[in-house]
């Protein structure tokens, strides 16, 4: 079984910062690429930025330059620094990881419970 816990929303005002955490437990053999997603209310849920096992990164265009995601591959764990943030950023956010569970290269996908940000004008 295989655990992704999300930690670090909240209520913030615009221009402000939050960091999102998002730790993965349990029995696998190795986290590919992992991400945050998002999901508005009333919106389809978006890719807002993902990362690879070499620290390979990749943006959503209405988040580059404002949004930093990093991985420490020691504590399974990856982060998502929000930095001047806009009330449209509003939305609970979810980790998502690929995991590849044994030495095989078949890669499955897990998500987290998602975090509610919520930014204020």
């Amino acid at each position: 079984q295989v655990r992704l816990v999300e930690s670090g929303g909240g209520l913030v005002q615009a221009g402000g910062s939050l960091r999102l955490s998002c730790a993965a437990s349990g029995n696998f053999y190795r986290l590919n690429r992992m991400g945050w997603s998002r999901q508005a209310p009333g919106k389809e849920r978006e890719l807002v930025a993902s990362i690879t096992s070499d620290d390979n990164t990749n943006y959503a265009d209405s988040v580059k330059g404002r949004f930093t995601i990093s991985r420490d591959n020691a504590k399974n764990t990856i982060y998502l620094q929000m930095d001047t943030l806009k009330p449209e950023d509003t939305a609970v956010y979810y980790c998502t990881a690929g995991v590849q569970l044994t030495w095989r290269p078949n890669s499955r996908d897990y998500w987290g419970q998602g975090t509610q940000v919520t930014v204020s004008s």
